[in-house]
């Protein structure tokens, strides 16, 4: 069986086509799986053994033509639009398949209802094994400083002019962020704090003040190295994104930051051990987060 998955979006929402392409494995062991990807998303698609082909979509006429010319000649058993993208659609018109699924969500649909209205079009039979779809994942060695620790995932979403603006602004000061830490510390934790490309001048000027016997700071890390820094921790504090996929697979506990203003819910109503808190001035929401600790 071919199946063909569009998927040109982000990391996060790749992670949420695993679900189903686990479930395609699980009634097809010997599916042959292409993914068509974006810019954003392809190299850490790359990493994952489960996609067998891998082609690259750029927003422009061209890297359409070349993909439909790629693709004309093999006829797939399904062609699945998952990212809802209006250049996926166009794209997947010119291509041979049994069948197409170009699944627009509703407005009430969650990210796990639109998969399972995919596997009902495509009598795949739905099975919640599908949510644990990083348990065979490899990791390189990384040498991890602690045994037990709360992992902190502080990237721009933290930052106020380097995230989206109207959003309510949680950035902390840099004595607010050293107190926070001192009081996950007090709670007999150790801290592993990750950053997203880019580090924050704030984790700079904190260095020299942090307790480094409790407290470690890696960045510039790689998706997989901050995966597995996710799959050892106790609990994950972080700004919703891809790395909330990460820790609900692994069905590790994770207090999530999110905005009041979007419906996530609609993509995190699978989610396992799970606890979120609205955006608030950052001495109102550490103090929130510390009651979960």
């Amino acid at each position: 069986m071919k199946f063909l998955i569009f998927r040109t979006d982000r990391v996060g929402d790749f992670l949420l086509s695993l679900s189903l392409i686990k479930i395609i494995k699980n009634n097809y062991p010997d599916s042959e799986i292409t993914l068509i990807a974006s810019p954003r998303n392809c190299e850490y698609i790359k990493t994952f053994n489960v996609v067998d082909r891998l082609l690259i979509l750029k927003n422009n006429l061209l890297s359409k033509i070349k993909i439909i010319l790629a693709l004309r000649k093999i006829k797939f058993d399904s062609v699945i639009v998952h990212d809802a993208k209006n250049r996926s659609k166009f794209i997947s018109y010119f291509l041979k398949s049994k069948k197409k699924i170009d699944v627009t969500p509703g407005t009430s649909d969650s990210q796990m209802d639109i998969i399972k209205i995919i596997c009902n079009s495509l009598s795949l039979k739905y099975d919640l094994s599908c949510l644990n779809f990083l348990d065979n994942r490899k990791h390189v060695n990384i040498n991890l400083p602690f045994r037990k620790y709360i992992h902190l995932h502080f990237d721009e979403k933290w930052i106020h002019d380097k995230y989206i603006k109207k959003y309510l602004n949680i950035e902390p000061n840099e004595n607010e962020f050293i107190s926070f830490l001192n009081s996950i510390i007090n709670k007999d934790k150790n801290i592993v704090i990750t950053t997203g490309i880019n580090s924050s001048n704030i984790l700079q000027r904190i260095k020299n003040r942090i307790n480094h016997n409790q407290v470690k700071i890696f960045e510039n890390q790689s998706l997989i190295e901050i995966e597995k820094i996710v799959f050892n921790c106790e609990i994950l504090i972080s700004c919703h994104g891809w790395i909330s996929h990460i820790a609900s697979a692994k069905q590790i506990k994770q207090i999530d930051i999110i905005d009041d203003q979007y419906a996530y819910d609609k993509w995190t109503s699978h989610f396992r051990n799970y606890n979120f808190l609205n955006r608030a001035s950052f001495n109102v929401l550490s103090q929130k987060i510390l009651q979960l600790i």
